[in-house]
């Protein structure tokens, strides 16, 4: 017996009433605004900033750490990870320029030991070198990445109100081409529907998520966790030190930010395509049957109201532009984030398409040898 033209509709409907309302409201997109107020005593805090050939935007990083207006004692260590486009030495150039070159070092890496992903063992090598100054908190920040003056002091504002022992923000990601503008947005709408942050919050929840491009870390969680070492081999790197910390008993928490921006452009699809390949099949912990499981959950979630809302007649056509208003309504949120007309909204079915075909390359990758393509460094290996 066929099945009922309806069930075109009806099933994506029911998916998206779901991500609706069960799903942590990952839908609401909201800046972090936290009220500052002053603290008795600020602790001290390490940044770490780790960095392989990262020319193009380093200068300006070190630059805006320099530039943090943060009450307590902190100072700033640059890893430099084998780079060869002068890296450390436009890094010292900003630490100069500043007026904070006793506050910056600037760290050369060990080669690259076995089992190590490439920024792991950077963060490894700071941490290690940093312990004699005993911080309190460790602030992870990418070499791309330029924050405001006011960040370090929020984050720590935060994670001592709270008694975090990991903060993070997503940073803001370019979104000015052609091609940022139809997937840098889904790009943060799917990494929240995955990791909701109501859910990453919660201690009762296995939820556990971070945005590796500012993570405010206490130095105690390391230890407990049994330090870098623990995540060595993780692609993934920002939600396997989150999930470490949750499971040793720790408090997480993940926001959303405009004013620490990410300098990095992905001016081609191709580019776009590759930033989701490097992580896409670790995420489905390389597995066929979950890779078969997410393309037809992508379609069956992304496309069948559609195609019933332009081939169907009531029931069909009614629950078909249901499921539709509710899609739009909840990406419309992460378009109005970058400040975007609402009508952007509609365009979510073809950046789940592409992330579908970048999760098939990032498998044939994968099987190939090639996972995990980062630097010139293929970190996530085929297992035998």
């Amino acid at each position: 017996m066929p099945l009922p033209p309806t069930l075109l509709a009806a099933v994506p409907l029911s998916i998206w009433i779901y991500l609706l309302l069960a799903r942590g409201q990952f839908w609401r997109v909201r800046e972090d605004r936290l009220e500052l107020k002053p603290l008795e005593n600020w602790p001290r805090v390490t940044v770490i900033v780790p960095a392989r050939n990262e020319a193009q935007t380093i200068f300006q990083a070190i630059l805006s750490l320099a530039k943090q207006d943060y009450p307590g004692e902190f100072s700033i260590i640059l890893v430099d990870d084998h780079s060869e486009d002068g890296t450390a030495a436009l890094a010292e150039q900003a630490a100069n320029e500043s007026g904070a070159s006793q506050r910056v070092n600037i760290h050369s890496a060990a080669p690259l030991a076995p089992g190590w992903t490439g920024k792991l063992w950077a963060l490894n090598e700071a941490v290690s070198a940093a312990r004699k100054k005993m911080p309190v908190f460790f602030w992870f920040s990418d070499a791309d990445v330029v924050h405001a003056p006011d960040t370090l002091r929020r984050l720590v504002f935060r994670a001592v109100g709270d008694s975090l022992d990991l903060a993070s923000l997503m940073v803001l990601l370019q979104a000015k081409t052609f091609s940022e503008r139809l997937l840098i947005p889904p790009f943060l709408y799917f990494f929240l529907m995955l990791y909701p942050p109501r859910w990453i919050a919660d201690p009762k929840a296995s939820t556990a998520g971070a945005a590796g491009g500012c993570i405010l870390l206490r130095r105690s969680a390391i230890d407990r966790i049994g330090g870098m070492a623990a995540i060595r081999g993780e692609v993934i790197d920002d939600c396997a030190l989150a999930r470490a910390v949750k499971k040793s008993g720790g408090k997480i928490w993940m926001g959303l930010t405009r004013t620490s921006v990410s300098l990095r452009s992905y001016g081609t699809f191709a580019e776009i395509r590759d930033l989701i390949a490097r992580t896409a099949f670790t995420q489905l912990r390389y597995s066929f049957l979950l890779l078969m499981a997410t393309l037809i959950g992508l379609f069956v979630t992304y496309l069948p109201a559609w195609i019933a809302f332009f081939t169907l007649d009531d029931p069909g056509w009614l629950l078909a532009s249901t499921a539709i208003s509710i899609m739009t309504a909840t990406y419309g949120a992460t378009v109005r984030f970058y400040g975007f007309p609402w009508l952007w909204a509609l365009t979510l079915p073809f950046a789940a398409v592409f992330y579908g075909y970048a999760t098939c390359v990032s498998a044939v990758r994968y099987w190939l040898g090639r996972g995990g393509q980062w630097k010139g460094r293929a970190q996530a290996l085929r297992r035998n």
